[in-house]
């Protein structure tokens, strides 16, 4: 087993070394030598009075040897995904979820940590060392420790049904994906496609041996044919691949039909917030959250509703009163919205995506967000060639401060075959105190999913694409920066998952900043600034639409959280039917009756959003008030940026989020900042 790559305790991943058969005999062995050693741990305590090296930090170690070899594995899963790596990640997760359930139900365990936290003030345990301890009793009791024994065998197999359920789901989404394309032979049905796109799908095409034009689902080929292509047709024809994914509508394959799957999951979720002794599983979700209630969510989200929802049926009648007069649309459907509305902005702003894009090339943008980065915290961001990477198109950096090195992380930024949709951050290593003393350092994976650049040409990046990699160096940064010593608290460990989007939302106002845009932006050929006059436009379409853009989230927020009130057994009928009423309290325009956009909403039903895709709005109203204050003082003020990484960035998950937010705001936030920055409300309102 020594020379398994996946159990080198010390390096970073030898990810050309890797192998699908190492997968799992590496899983295997390190889930048996820890409920080896978890009996060990336990059997000290029977002799002696816990402590936190006795208990807490074994504990951690045993967390983290598994941690890094599944992180490795899940990550290969989701950007090198071949059959014989799925294959053995399907093999192991079920062998993953049985060990944490058995965790979460461990009682000998669960009355060791409950001894340790009656002691915190007689062992003068600190901030971070309660609140994990805290986190970790409420775990406990979420995982069934206080259940019955023929519950807690019930519990744990809706746990191990949950875990195979979403995998398949996440499988069945991204093989749709893939299995579809499009080619073309005639340029003169891609009029209007601009030519990053153009380029994309001759390079796909070419190296499938293919002339002309290969379009995909990818998302870049998808919003570059959706919102400028001229052939309507063809943009229905995308669209109706795109919203049908893994389901019994559209031209895909019914075997990769998700609904059932849905229903499942939801009623495995209602079955086990029924034996929590919950009336359903959203309450179970905000156990663990700021909001702390599902009541308290409703009211948030209604309140959201009522504000956006007649501003977007104005913005949305301006929408069609245009595509009537310049286009003759009459019938405005789904698939024409993102193209008369980048018409509409061209029109009201003379600015487009694909106007900026030449002055956004990813080297240029990459560059000017480490700047960013730099001048706000203090660090210094360089290459790191001696990590190893899984492809040839992803880099590796670290990240010093004052000559000490904090952190590292790999970037992976572009659309390939094999590698989910989407952008996200993930944990490779995580900061913690080790037993000889020194501190491991934290890496972070950071996924996005570009168009990589053609013709010689480096990627080049729409405004929107710009923002994406902004938010999820957020992300990073709140992973990376930490200064906790504990893994339970160290990054975005322990911080309550409506919270954890603070971060990276925060960081997505520097996008908009003009001192902070003349930082990421200059022509790829000539090297010159972004025009003025572009500058002034950009700007002043921020809010273009927005809330439009607000019910949309707000639609997947309420379908999301009303969802997991359901209780008992859920059917195909009462999802649609959820559906529908929160489309009437959301939509602005018809949907189509085909659209299936549930089959693939991966967040909640493969993700860790299950009744918590709220957290995207309730973090905004966090960071847009947080913003405030940089803007306050000028938005590369070091001193704010110092406070806010030493208050909220580098604590982690070691103190409640509201008393974090508190420390740095002096009070507990307003909404009125984010609707000021939506454009939702008048400054002189506020």
């Amino acid at each position: 087993m020594t020379a398994n790559p996946l159990l080198d305790p010390v390096t970073l991943p030898r990810f050309q070394t890797i192998a699908a058969s190492d997968i799992e005999p590496a899983v295997s062995s390190v889930l048996l030598d820890n409920r080896r050693q978890l009996q060990t741990i336990l059997a000290v305590q029977q002799d002696t009075q816990a402590t936190w090296e006795t208990l807490m930090s074994p504990l951690d170690e045993l967390e983290d040897r598994l941690s890094k070899i599944w992180s490795t594995v899940s990550h290969l899963n989701a950007v090198m995904n071949t059959p014989q790596i799925r294959e053995a990640y399907e093999k192991c997760q079920p062998l993953i979820t049985q060990y944490y359930t058995e965790m979460g139900q461990n009682r000998e365990l669960f009355e060791a940590i409950s001894r340790l936290a009656a002691r915190a003030d007689e062992l003068h345990l600190d901030q971070s060392q309660r609140k994990i301890l805290k986190d970790y009793l409420l775990e406990f009791r979420l995982a069934g420790v206080d259940l019955p024994a023929e519950k807690k065998a019930r519990f744990a197999e809706l746990e191990s049904m949950l875990s195979s359920l979403s995998n398949r789901f996440s499988n069945n989404v991204l093989d749709a994906t893939m299995n579809w394309s499009r080619l073309i032979s005639e340029e003169a049905q891609l009029a209007g496609v601009p030519e990053s796109t153009l380029q994309g799908a001759a390079e796909v095409a070419r190296r499938k041996g293919l002339e002309g034009w290969l379009l995909t689902l990818d998302f870049p080929c998808y919003m570059g044919v959706m919102t400028n292509a001229d052939n309507r047709e063809l943009r229905k024809e995308m669209y109706t691949a795109y919203v049908t994914r893994a389901s019994d509508q559209g031209p895909h394959d019914p075997s990769l039909d998700n609904q059932e799957l849905i229903t499942r999951i939801l009623t495995c979720r209602a079955e086990l917030a029924q034996l929590l002794g919950y009336r359903h599983y959203a309450e179970v979700s905000t156990a663990r959250k700021m909001a702390g209630s599902a009541q308290r969510v409703n009211a948030f989200l209604q309140d959201l509703t009522d504000l956006a929802a007649p501003a977007a049926h104005k913005e949305y009648q301006r929408l069609r009163e245009h595509a009537k007069e310049a286009y003759g649309i009459v019938d405005l459907q789904a698939w024409d919205i993102p193209y008369c509305s980048e018409k509409l902005r061209q029109q009201s702003y003379a600015i487009s995506q694909e106007e900026l894009r030449p002055y956004f090339p990813l080297p240029r943008v990459r560059e000017g967000l480490f700047e960013v980065a730099s001048r706000l915290y203090g660090i210094s961001i360089t290459p790191n060639t001696e990590m190893e990477t899984w492809d040839d198109s992803v880099s590796a950096w670290s990240i010093h401060r004052d000559g000490e090195l904090l952190a590292r992380f790999y970037l992976d930024l572009f659309t390939r075959e094999g590698k989910r949709g989407g952008a996200w951050m993930a944990e490779c290593r995580s900061r913690r105190a080790l037993a000889d003393g020194s501190i491991q350092t934290p890496v972070a994976y950071l996924v996005c999913n570009f168009a990589a650049g053609a013709g010689g040409n480096p990627s080049l990046l729409t405004h929107n694409e710009v923002t994406t990699l902004f938010h999820e160096f957020g992300h990073g940064l709140h992973h990376m920066l930490t200064r906790e010593q504990h893994l339970r608290s160290s990054g975005i460990n322990g911080v309550a998952w409506d919270a954890v989007e603070l971060p990276s939302q925060l960081m997505e106002n520097w996008c908009w900043d003009p001192e902070a845009i003349a930082l990421i932006s200059a022509h790829y050929q000539n090297g010159e600034a972004l025009p003025e006059a572009l500058l002034t436009k950009l700007l002043a379409a921020r809010n273009f639409q927005a809330a439009m853009a607000t019910v949309r989230q707000l639609e997947f927020a309420l379908f999301d959280f009303r969802l997991h009130q359901l209780a008992g057994e859920v059917h195909s009928a009462e999802v649609f039917e959820v559906l529908r009423s929160v489309q009437a309290l959301t939509s602005v325009y018809p949907v189509p009756e085909f659209n299936r956009f549930q089959n693939s909403f991966s967040h909640i039903f493969a993700g860790g959003y299950a009744a918590g895709y709220y957290s995207y709005k309730w973090a905004e109203v966090l960071s847009a008030d947080v913003f405030s204050a940089f803007s306050a003082n000028g938005v590369f003020d070091s001193q704010t940026g110092g406070r806010f990484l030493e208050r909220i960035l580098s604590r982690g998950g070691g103190a409640d989020p509201l008393e974090l937010f508190k420390d740095f705001m002096g009070r507990e936030p307003q909404i009125e900042a984010l609707l000021l920055q939506d454009g939702l409300l008048r400054p002189e309102a506020a």
